[in-house]
């Protein structure tokens, strides 16, 4: 909560401070120039009334039920976010996902289904492929052909069933004796088993690797060298199947007489024979694009990072909108030729990064951020927690999420869709914009309420009593203010750019907003006071300016200024559903906010009970029985031009906007 407050909170007490004691010092000299002793105005009644008057002022300019308020609505905020599948860890997150400029996003999973199925292949024995591309992997499959695992390998062993090969039979046939598992550093792993006929090494992983670890390959049944033609070929094959957005794999194998006693990679992988390719799609997620165009609609820009190959990533790039052509697709291995300094301008150009290491996550999101930019980081996998906890807003994956990843994430997707992110920065706006709005509401009405304790204190007669503005801060601000936050996001809130990180509460004129609507809500209130003095019922002297300067109290006319003062406020709140956009506008009008009416009712059934029921008015200073229909339809009438006012301040402060947008 502390990021929303600190400004308010510093304005606030410079504010308060400085005026208090301007009202005490003028307080003292006034005493001093009407009674002609400095000395008596300290020692008598005077100083006592001028430090209540100090007091009063403190009470007035600081919104007591502010922090309870903000909390309220954050933490309502936070539980629709969650059922929106994004789980806030860390509060400060909500207010950065309304800075967010640029998103980097893991493909599998989070832009893609992550529901692999084997629809291609290249290779002489499709038996042999499938085989060992089950056997190569941890995937498990229960005898009804239900396969479990991680949904790349459980692709190949369900690609495997379907060519009758059950992963348990294979097994039973080739038991594994050995392995070294994959690694993301060499994108490879391999299996060893014992068969009948010896000792068969299995090794799967991205082709352009693997084959670098091949010297013979398997052709029409033969093992034969490894030559230019058939890498050729191979890379054909590769990118053909990369083209249609496929992801690529690649098996070999390798057989000795014994079994191999050193089981590492680099025993392993070499002298490989290759077997032949299959590709596999990962189908997008329908509502992703959807979610990329509304992004760039709003000035996000997404950026997708991947281990695949890069024919493949500029393919899926390409599907989801992210990039239009390959010029905008770097590999990993070329980040490695930049310094930190180069990659800084030259990330501008990329939007899709395909052979990624973890460490190239890092890089790329610190060079976005080197650029001023507020950056989102996905991740699910133990390697990519530096990456995540280095962005700004660092996101881990729910379902594939790791502990260690969700643990340095700022935000939680319980669904692991990128289309939830979005939602995130919708929710995040709509709760840091109803904030904004509480906290100007709060603000405003409370420079109202300076101002006329000031004007008052200073002309020495008596608007409002302490008591008086304790209920308005604690009743009349809290309520409407609560209900504030409820509102339903406006209608161009994900049209907006993303605001920046340097905007305070007082940006973009909202300071000045403040400013003239406390002072016109002080107007009207100082007004009532004055039309309540002339309508008091005593008449005679009561009446005139020497007992108005004088400081004759007056019930009536406090008890209007009181009343006048809860139903402005009221106004206010309600005229503050939108900031800038106008209460008659048909969101507006179509979106009813049920809980602001609701505190509308019971803010002033409370108000008008503290005046007109005999026992509880006496608490207030006003005296039953002589406040009038009338004086109540002044007060009433007199805070309702507060809609057309602001409504008017806010067309000019739309108008004002356009022209410097057209500019």
């Amino acid at each position: 909560m502390k990021f929303y407050l600190e400004g308010a909170e510093q304005v606030l007490a410079d504010v308060n401070i400085g005026i208090s004691v301007i009202v005490f010092v003028v307080g003292g000299v006034e005493a001093m120039v009407i009674h002609g002793s400095f000395e008596w105005s300290f020692l008598g009644e005077t100083v006592l009334d001028t430090f209540v008057a100090a007091i009063a002022l403190a009470v007035a300019a600081i919104p007591e039920g502010l922090p309870a308020v903000v909390t309220i609505i954050l933490s309502i905020g936070v539980t629709a976010m969650s059922k929106r599948q994004a789980l806030i860890r860390k509060l400060t997150a909500v207010e950065t996902l309304g800075c967010t400029q640029i998103i980097c996003s893991d493909k599998t999973g989070t832009l893609t289904q992550n529901k692999m199925t084997v629809v291609d292949h290249y290779g002489d024995d499709e038996e042999l492929l499938a085989s060992a591309m089950a056997l190569c992997c941890d995937a498990e499959i229960d005898k009804d052909g239900k396969v479990t695992g991680e949904p790349t390998e459980a692709a190949l062993v369900a690609y495997a069933y379907s060519l009758k090969m059950s992963k348990n039979d294979l097994l039973a046939k080739a038991p594994r004796i050995g392995e070294a598992p994959f690694d993301s550093g060499r994108k490879m792993m391999s299996t060893v088993h014992k068969t009948e006929n010896g000792i068969v090494q299995y090794t799967k992983g991205a082709p352009d690797e693997l084959l670098k670890k091949c010297a013979y390959a398997l052709v029409n049944g033969n093992k034969v060298p490894m030559s230019d033609d058939i890498i050729k070929k191979v890379a054909v094959e590769n990118k053909r199947m990369a083209d249609k957005a496929l992801r690529v794999l690649a098996c070999a194998f390798k057989t000795y007489s014994s079994a191999p006693s050193d089981n590492s990679p680099e025993n392993l992988e070499n002298d490989l024979v290759f077997i032949g390719l299959t590709g596999m799609i990962d189908p997008v997620r329908p509502e992703v694009k959807a979610a990329i165009e509304e992004c760039r609609q709003v000035g996000i820009r997404p950026v997708m990072i991947t281990g695949d190959h890069k024919d493949t990533a500029v393919a899926i790039g390409r599907e989801l909108g992210i990039i239009t052509n390959a010029s905008e697709a770097i590999m990993g291995a070329e980040l490695d030729k930049f310094s930190d300094e180069e990659l800084k301008e030259e990330v501008v150009k990329y939007s899709v990064y395909a052979r990624v290491q973890p460490e190239h996550k890092t890089r790329i999101v610190k060079a976005w951020k080197a650029r001023g930019m507020v950056t989102a980081m996905t991740g699910d996998g133990v390697n990519d927690a530096p990456s995540i906890k280095s962005a700004d807003i660092g996101i881990g994956m729910g379902i594939t999420g790791t502990d260690v990843t969700k643990g340095v994430s700022d935000m939680v997707l319980a669904d692991d869709n990128f289309a939830t992110i979005v939602n995130a920065v919708e929710e995040g706006r709509k709760i840091y914009d109803n904030v904004l709005k509480v906290l100007q509401f709060q603000l405003s009405t409370n420079l109202s309420e300076v101002i006329i304790m000031f004007v008052a204190s200073i002309l020495n007669f008596t608007i409002l009593s302490p008591v008086h503005l304790l209920w308005i801060n604690m009743v009349t601000d809290s309520l409407p203010g609560l209900a504030l936050g409820m509102e339903k996001a406006e209608n161009d809130i994900m049209r907006r750019k993303p605001r920046s990180t340097k905007d305070g509460i007082f940006s973009g004129g909202a300071g000045i907003d403040m400013i003239w609507q406390g002072i016109y809500l002080s107007i009207i209130e100082i007004a009532a006071y004055v039309i309540g003095y002339w309508l008091e019922p005593a008449g005679g002297a009561a009446h005139s300016f020497a007992g108005f300067f004088a400081g004759n109290e007056c019930v009536n006319a406090m008890a209007m200024a009181f009343l006048t003062v809860n139903f402005a406020e009221m106004m206010c709140a309600i005229n503050m559903r939108s900031r800038q956009g106008s209460l008659f506008s048909a969101h507006m009008l179509k979106n009813t906010n049920w809980w602001l009416v609701g505190a509308f009712v019971a803010t002033t059934l409370m108000t008008l009970a503290a005046i007109y029921i005999p026992g509880l008015n006496s608490v207030f200073g006003i005296e039953s029985g002589t406040f009038s229909w009338y004086e109540l339809a002044i007060s009433f009438g007199l805070a309702l031009t507060t809609i057309p006012v602001f409504e008017i301040g806010k067309a000019l402060r739309r108008m004002s906007s356009k022209k410097k947008a057209a500019a």
